[in-house]
């Protein structure tokens, strides 16, 4: 048997990386439908899983592939699935379904331009908000964005850890220039990766409820055919499991769903912070915007701008608190992404007026030029 985790120096595209992050990571059943630019992750996916003693399983479509992570779940698994564009918004019901039914899973959307077919082989991230509340109904899920092929591996692993610690949906929100783009990969070695695995029961089987949440609102997962009765719908229902559709019951079991994520968050969120001390104008980017940011903060360095990054890690749940106290010490928070306002418009709301707020948008094909962002830089400056 292959080794499940590739230690030592590699040369991987993201598309690559983030496989070998879920392998490490312990997923041992992929579930898929081909679409650019995400090929490559069920291409390698198809070979390195097998290698390792796992499953993989070409679905007729994306509605069925994302069915299938939620009954690999409940068997036991830490399964995944990765899409673009159109068949990530196929997944949508059965996200709902996973958040509904406290199922852990990961979901890889390599982004791309849209809407609709769009643009199937270029740049985009305009799937964010799709990410937040693309299903229906009230909900919380996690979401990631790596801007690189080392975060690539680093954030799939990430993902599963959050994935299976609050029993939620996470999205990796990868775009197309990171999946594609070769870079170095240094892998751990097995025994320095620190692995999450869900709370199994405590309880005997008589006196186990399946939804019955802990103190951190979480619920302990007991895996089918283990000897516990497991009952998993998607109507509201009670702490058995049971359909329960009452308001009563929806006011119970979907506030929970909500608070286990935000009353949590301070947990959950992170970000990096580049040259953030002095800064009087902050960049607010992700994925590969970020890394067009880097270059425009040391260009405004160079000119003796004060500027910042604050490089989003967790894209969902958002950093709303971050980014109010940034808002009453800096003189402008500039957005950078590659669509046409959608995190632009959390960072607005959450600082209140408190300070100019600027969008450096795109419409996606390709990637922003980092002296239009230090255009906008001066221009906030000013």
């Amino acid at each position: 048997m292959a080794k499940d985790v590739l230690t030592g120096i590699h040369f991987l595209s993201g598309n690559y990386a983030c496989v070998e992050g879920a392998i490490a990571a312990g997923c041992r059943f992929y579930a898929g439908y081909p679409i650019t630019p995400s090929n490559e992750i069920a291409e390698r996916m198809s070979v390195r899983i097998v290698q390792v003693g796992g499953i993989y399983i070409q679905m007729e479509d994306e509605l069925g592939s994302m069915a299938a992570l939620v009954g690999a779940s409940w068997g036991g698994a830490k399964p995944m699935t990765a899409t673009s564009g159109p068949g990530f918004s196929l997944m949508q019901e059965n996200i709902g379904l996973a958040a509904m039914t406290e199922t852990p899973c990961v979901v890889v959307n390599v982004q791309r331009g849209g809407p609709s077919t769009g643009l199937p082989t270029m740049v985009g991230q305009a799937d964010v908000m799709q990410a937040r509340w693309g299903s229906h109904g009230d909900y919380e899920i996690i979401a990631l964005a790596p801007s690189s092929s080392q975060e690539c591996f680093d954030f799939t692993i990430k993902a599963f850890n959050l994935a299976e610690r609050w029993r939620v949906p996470v999205i990796v929100l990868m775009d197309e220039v990171v999946g594609h783009m070769w870079e170095k990969v240094i892998i751990p070695k097995k025994e320095e990766i620190k692995l999450l695995f869900r709370r199994t029961p405590t309880t005997p089987p008589e006196k186990f409820k399946p939804f019955k949440p802990k103190k951190d609102l979480v619920p302990e997962m007991a895996i089918a055919g283990t000897g516990y009765r497991v009952h998993v719908t998607g109507l509201t229902h009670d702490e058995r499991g049971y359909p329960a559709t009452i308001p009563e019951a929806q006011a119970r079991l979907v506030k929970r769903l909500v608070e286990k994520i935000r009353k949590n968050a301070k947990k959950i969120i992170e970000y990096e912070e580049y040259k953030m001390k002095d800064a009087e104008v902050v960049i607010v980017s992700y994925g590969i915007s970020a890394r067009i940011a880097y270059q425009a903060v040391d260009w405004a360095r160079d000119k003796g701008i004060k500027a910042g990054l604050l490089k989003l890690i967790t894209v969902w749940p958002f950093p709303e608190e971050k980014i109010k106290r940034l808002s009453k010490k800096v003189k402008a928070l500039i957005t950078v992404e590659i669509n046409f306002g959608q995190i632009f418009f959390e960072v607005e709301r959450c600082a209140k007026g408190n300070c100019l707020c600027l969008l450096v948008s795109h419409a996606g094909g390709t990637t922003h030029k980092p002296e239009d962002v230090l255009s906008v830089i001066e221009e906030a400056i000013k």
